[in-house]
């Protein structure tokens, strides 16, 4: 074990060097550890965000298909009267979707349990919505199936709130009274927003009044239960009242249904699963019961979409481990030959002597051993802090440059009947439901808890090993193919 004594002497012997070469290894453990650290933060933060985020499918009506079907209808309908100025324009119909259909769907196995969503548009009666003014012009995206006499209230009909996009990512809190739940069923009780609460005096317990759109009006009193808060604005299908947040009213889906003339059917249905490996067998069974006018789309695609951010994290996380790494070993390999070259006369001696080779590696290798076991402790002391800042600005990049294609791309921007939302993350839902989810779920995964573990720091001090390894074998492989004859008359 001479090998091991004379490297401690060398060590205290070249104090100013041994720090120099600490520093250069201590820089290379900090970001080799700091890419590793942000790794698995980013897994961790990838999982997490799936787990409480669960696997949902949603049934309603196929949107393409509906499109396709408009657009055969206007091409028969102008090949059939291209000599009539006055033919009427083919208008989108969007089925709803049967509850019995629903319920047969909720009885299969995989379904932790269910929401149904459905809209309606109304007129304030007694009271003011809620009036926002833009410097931008045109009136929302609305579009095909609108109606034109739109009113300046959404209903948004729902089986509970506490199961709808807004209020499970935290956009929308109930702030007085209590939200809807399934005992709401055939009530006309309902939930408002503070805003709208506020510029009217009302409060839980008051009564509101609102009417139908249609030619005979009906009036119908509904009974404020809850009062919430929403924290974003969005802009929704309809009117330029109907674009704040504040004049939707949350109901149970059967008095939307009501108010719409159908209180058989709902716009959408949100299935949860309690376990996403068996989506594609639960999406299987489902297509079966269902016509091809109806879609089921899974959340996967937009979960997918959401964890860009912390996949590209990963990906850059990884490549600094190995540029590091790299580049360390070459650093290494570098000083190593520098080293070894000062030191032909040490090394042309001790293999005079007769020491093998073989252990005249294994004190450099020492040494160096000696030096990393110190610069792991340095690492493990900063790595977290660098890996924390470096982890915080890389997701903060990625997830704006995301959110910023997906806004590009019109993210979940479905027009239809939709608005009133209720519909879970899927892509055909509303502007709004997809958008909270989309900031839902960014919030999760912009939160990246970097934290050392056991686990990291042994694949650090395995990469640090390998690094010191490789550079002794190529920083001493030129000098030990000489002689020690040769080594000494060359002094």
């Amino acid at each position: 074990m001479d090998f091991i004594k004379r490297a401690g002497l060398y060590l205290r012997q070249k104090i100013g060097r041994t720090a120099l070469i600490t520093l250069v290894m201590s820089a290379i453990m900090i970001f080799v550890l700091a890419g590793i650290i942000i790794q698995s933060a980013a897994i961790q933060a990838t999982n997490s965000a799936k787990n409480s985020a669960g696997t949902t499918v949603t049934l309603s009506a196929d949107r393409e298909k509906a499109f396709a079907s408009m657009r055969k209808s206007q091409s028969s309908s102008s090949s059939s009267s291209s000599s009539s100025s006055n033919a009427a324009p083919a208008a989108i119909t969007m089925p709803s979707v049967k509850i019995k259909t629903a319920e047969k769907i909720s009885a299969l196995s995989n379904v932790a349990g269910y929401q149904y969503s459905n809209s309606a548009s109304v007129n304030a009666s007694g009271f003011s919505a809620v009036t926002t003014s833009s410097s931008s012009g045109g009136g929302g995206q609305g579009g095909f199936g609108g109606s034109s006499n739109s009113g300046d209230i959404t209903i948004s009909g729902v089986s509970t709130t506490a199961a709808e996009t807004n209020f499970k990512s935290k956009s929308y809190k109930i702030t007085s009274g209590r939200g809807i739940t399934a005992a709401d069923k055939n009530t006309n009780n309902v939930v408002i927003e503070s805003e709208l609460a506020t510029s009217n005096s009302l409060k839980v317990g008051s009564t509101i009044k609102v009417k139908t759109t249609d030619d005979d009006a009906k009036t119908y009193t509904l009974n404020v239960v809850g009062i919430y808060k929403a924290k974003t604005s969005s802009s929704s299908q309809g009117g330029p009242n109907m674009s704040d947040p504040s004049n939707t009213i949350y109901t149970s889906y059967t008095f939307a249904g009501t108010v719409n003339g159908d209180t058989t059917s709902v716009t959408s249905v949100v299935y949860t699963l309690t376990d996403s490996s068996k989506e594609k067998a639960f999406t299987k069974q489902a297509k079966k019961l269902i016509s091809s006018s109806f879609s089921l789309t899974s959340s996967s695609e937009t979960y997918a979409l959401l964890m860009k951010p912390m996949k590209n994290v990963q990906s850059f996380a990884n490549k600094i481990v190995w540029i590091v790494g790299i580049a360390g070993t070459i650093i290494l390999a570098l000083i190593t030959v520098l080293m070894i070259r000062e030191r032909r006369h040490e090394i042309g001696v001790l293999m005079a002597l007769g020491e093998s080779k073989f252990k005249i590696v294994l004190q450099l290798f020492s040494e160096l051993f000696a030096v990393l076991v110190l610069s792991l402790v340095i690492a493990g002391v900063a790595g977290n802090f660098v890996g924390s800042a470096v982890g915080k600005q890389l997701v903060s990049q990625q997830t704006t440059a995301t959110q910023s294609t997906s806004t590009g791309a019109g993210f979940g921007g479905g027009g239809g009947q939709q608005s009133g939302g209720g519909g879970g993350s899927a892509p055909s839902g509303a502007g709004r439901s997809g958008q909270t989810s989309m900031t839902a779920s960014g919030s999760q995964v912009s939160n990246l808890k970097t934290k050392i573990s056991a686990k990291s720091m042994a694949e650090l001090g395995g990469l640090g090993l390998g690094i010191i390894a490789i550079a002794v074998v190529a920083g001493s492989t030129p000098i030990f193919r000489l002689k020690p004859k040769k080594i000494l008359s060359n002094e």
